[in-house]
């Protein structure tokens, strides 16, 4: 007896789960097979033929999807003073001071979707990049997430409008969400895309072999299709 339940059965007829298709023939498999009764988010897996030990070999960075993630983000500031000012003006949802702080440290409260800092709060947030960091959550240089009030507009306004960063982890995987299955197709297939391109720029340089070992496209409840890069 099968643990997946009728609709993921049926989907897996629809397509050859060892072939590597194109990539936008995979977006259209994935599309057609998110039949869930909510609007199912559209994700590409990738794993990597990095060694995530070596500080070398880390790939972290940001990507501008085209057509956003078709949700509204919620956005954390740590600033204070005119920092915040300049955040709230620019349309942060939350500031961040230190009442927000310690409810992260003692609740886990983390009712919100991406966080950007000022360098000089960076020392209160390290206490609690713990909670933070596991949930890619923690505002870092590299990413653009930490930055100077005068940029705190263009920040906010890029991470509204689909900016998404993307990271390996530990096991050499890395994920990225590139939109909803509502999406007309070209629109995802234009996000997949620009997501591809952004993970092969960041290919360190001391990678030996294969960079891109294997890539999977799925959506939330779906069957994952692979992709041949």
């Amino acid at each position: 007896m099968s643990s997946h339940g009728k609709r993921y059965v049926e989907a897996v007829k629809q397509y050859d789960k060892m072939e590597e298709y194109p990539l936008n023939e995979a977006i259209e498999l994935v599309k057609k097979m998110a039949t869930a009764k909510f609007d199912e988010t559209v994700e590409m897996h990738f794993r990597l033929g990095i060694d995530p030990r070596h500080a070398d070999q880390q790939v972290r960075s940001t990507v501008m999807l085209p057509h956003g993630l078709g949700r509204s983000v919620r956005i954390l500031v740590f600033a204070e003073g005119d920092a915040a000012k300049a955040a709230e003006e620019a349309g942060a949802d939350i500031i961040a001071d230190d009442a927000i702080i310690a409810r992260i440290q003692n609740e886990g409260w983390l009712d919100f979707d991406a966080a950007v800092a000022v360098p000089q709060m960076m020392g209160k947030v390290g206490r609690i990049a713990r909670i933070l960091g596991p949930r890619g959550l923690m505002p870092n240089p590299k990413a653009g997430t930490v930055v100077q009030p005068d940029d705190m507009g263009r920040v906010i306004e890029e991470l509204k409008a689909g900016r998404v960063e993307f990271r390996n982890d530990k096991t050499a995987n890395l994920h990225l969400p590139i939109g909803k299955a509502s999406f007309d197709l070209d629109k995802l297939q234009e996000n997949a895309a620009a997501a591809l391109d952004a993970v092969k720029s960041q290919e360190p340089s001391t990678v030996k072999g294969l960079y891109i070992r294997k890539m999977v496209v799925t959506s939330t409840m779906g069957p994952g299709v692979r992709v041949n890069v």
